[in-house]
């Protein structure tokens, strides 16, 4: 949806994958506007917030998420959003292009306020993120941060860490004025991307298993705790492969895979999920930032003793024009030689690399074995030791 605000998707109906209308030629009855409100898993009953009611032999719940919006006043003044359905980004970028709108503040530097910097300031719109932590982007190592924040600087978008935002008002140059804890700031726009829930209210409602990460408790064929009923999506948790554990991934890819395993189960089939590494990504600019698997801490928690190393290195040959400056950070454990996780930034090829680690985490490959993988070489795409190479030959040394 950034891309669409940005204007690089310029149809709304691109976004949209089958609309009712596709559902309804299949034989899907697509209901549009009404809210479950309350579900009698006993007698297999969905009650609607349009006073109908709908009977049930087999249930899937997908709720999605919700976002997480502070308790602070002016969130109801206009020109204040967050960003989470199609409506959502509709409505801001009609206010984009109908309202004067100079400044933006962007509250969170996530993956989404870090999309939504590039395409706010695309549309000529002077923009500002604040984060409560110190840099963007923290999931990813501080040096890695430090490149994602110069590109920020290079662009014109201003960052402000440690600060939180604490009410909205009205302002007097500007449509609103933006108090932090350090200080303030107008702007037209305030975008709040801190975050999402899983939307798990009804479910608990029903009786349904809450996992420890606040979502649905969900087995590998994605059955819920009650017979009958499954979950899928963002509002339900995913094992992770490498952590051993259930976790809550809110991802759009994993969602589709679920809702397959799902489907093919009520259907009268029979598959599971295996479970996910923890691949993301996303690009602000003309930086790419991608991870898998677990940090140091991450590891540490989980019962391993990670060992990491940073390299920096060529995306493509040094013969080649345009040096293509990307960096590789591998995270294994000691006992094992195991591979634990990998982060990427560059202006080419970190999210390629990423895609190959991932699929080293789904297979436990180790660290060794990385150091000689068979890649296909060309100078256009990598030296002939490629910065995966070299990375996990210099982790080698350390283990």
């Amino acid at each position: 949806m950034p891309y669409y605000i940005g204007d690089v998707i310029k149809e709304e109906r691109k976004l949209v994958i089958r609309t009712p209308e596709k559902f309804r030629e299949t034989g899907v009855d697509v209901r549009l506007h009404v809210i479950a409100e309350e579900v009698d898993a006993d007698k297999g009953i969905v009650r609607l917030s349009d006073g109908t009611a709908l009977n049930y032999d087999i249930l899937a719940l997908g709720m999605g998420t919700s976002p997480f919006v502070p308790k602070i006043p002016g969130l109801d003044l206009e020109g204040v959003f967050t960003l989470k359905t199609l409506n959502d980004a509709t409505r801001m970028k009609a206010f984009i292009k109908d309202s004067p709108c100079r400044k933006a503040v962007i509250v969170g530097a996530g993956f989404i306020g870090m999309e939504m910097s590039e395409a706010l300031k695309t549309r000529g719109v002077d923009t500002h993120v604040i984060d409560l932590m110190p840099r963007p982007a923290v999931r990813w190592d501080p040096e890695f941060s430090k490149v994602i924040l110069e590109e920020l600087t290079r662009q014109g978008v201003a960052f402000s860490p440690n600060t939180g935002i604490v009410a909205i008002d009205k302002g007097k140059g500007y449509r609103l004025h933006v108090a932090t804890n350090d200080g303030g700031m107008e702007a037209d726009m305030v975008l709040i991307a801190i975050g999402v829930r899983p939307n798990v209210e009804l479910a608990a409602d029903m009786g349904l298993q809450i996992g420890k990460t606040g979502a649905i408790q969900v087995d590998f064929s994605q059955r819920t705790s009650k017979e009958g009923i499954y979950a899928v999506g963002d509002c339900c948790e995913v094992y992770h492969r490498v952590s051993k554990r259930w976790t809550h991934i809110p991802l759009g890819d994993i969602a589709n895979k679920q809702g397959r395993v799902a489907g093919r189960n009520v259907g009268g089939g029979s598959i599971i999920f295996p479970g996910v590494v923890g691949a993301q990504s996303f690009k602000v600019f003309h930086c790419e930032a991608a991870a898998t698997g677990l940090d140091e801490a991450e590891a540490l928690n989980c019962g391993y003793h990670p060992v990491s190393n940073i390299i920096w290195g060529n995306a493509i040959a040094r013969s080649m024009p345009g040096e293509k400056r990307v960096g590789v950070k591998l995270v294994a454990d000691r006992a094992t030689g195991k591979l634990l996780g990998a982060q990427a930034v560059g202006t080419a090829g970190a999210v390629n690399r990423i895609n190959v680690l991932s699929c080293a985490l789904w297979s436990g490959i180790t660290v060794d074995e990385i150091g000689y993988f068979d890649f296909a070489y060309a100078p256009p795409f990598s030296p002939a030791w490629d910065p995966i190479h070299i990375a996990a030959q210099e982790l080698l040394r350390k283990l």
